[in-house]
């Protein structure tokens, strides 16, 4: 399994659980995003995948997953990364509302827009085009250098800054990407060719 690359959305966070919009604020994980991670780890232990690096952003719900998944898979000493170029969207004046209390101040297709357009912000946040524009550069100038080398690179980040992954990944437009939904604690394995395109990828536990 060369040029292996693994990316993993975090476990459910207590921020999750609560409808919040969470962004870069710093809940941990739920006793059931805790249990999501640790599936993650026994799905990815029955592959017999030995990790040369891990990356994952300076939130801790993603840095926790990230443990969790090592451990499981009794790698604990794995080097790892951890920078805010993986965090999750910024979601600025949003940070910390309920998704409905944010319906009812701004109006349900104003809230759609900043939740799912590519290139809108909230107010005072990032749109999904700001986060690719931070993602990407650390993707090719870090994550991608090992694996090209032969390594193998287990990813924990956040929903929208594995899209902007997936848009390279999976070689989608702004358009397809906005409607991309990555499910907490599912390992996506890629394979990838010399060139850096995709060989095969592989949704465990699905």
């Amino acid at each position: 399994m060369n040029r292996t690359l693994v990316l993993v959305r975090h476990g459910e966070s207590e921020w999750n659980a609560k409808n919040l919009f969470t962004g870069w604020k710093n809940p941990d994980l739920t006793p059931l995003g805790v249990e999501e991670a640790r599936r993650a780890g026994r799905e990815l232990k029955k592959l017999d995948i030995l990790f040369s690096v891990g990356f994952t952003s300076a939130l801790v719900r993603a840095q926790h997953t990230l443990d969790l998944i090592f451990e499981e898979l009794g790698q604990p000493n794995v080097p790892t990364l951890k920078d805010r170029a993986l965090n999750e969207r910024h979601y600025g004046d949003l940070s910390g509302l309920n998704k409905d209390e944010a319906r009812d101040k701004w109006g349900e297709g104003q809230v759609h827009l900043w939740r799912r357009s590519y290139d809108v912000p909230p107010p005072g946040g990032e749109s999904l085009k700001d986060t690719v524009a931070r993602v990407l550069p650390f993707y090719c100038q870090r994550i991608l250098p090992p694996v090209m080398r032969g390594e193998r690179a287990l990813v924990v980040a956040h929903g929208n800054s594995l899209r902007a992954l997936a848009m390279v990944l999976d070689q989608l437009t702004p358009e397809s990407v906005t409607t991309l939904e990555l499910a907490t604690g599912i390992p996506i394995i890629y394979q990838l060719n010399a060139d850096s395109t995709v060989a095969s990828k592989t949704v465990l536990g699905r």
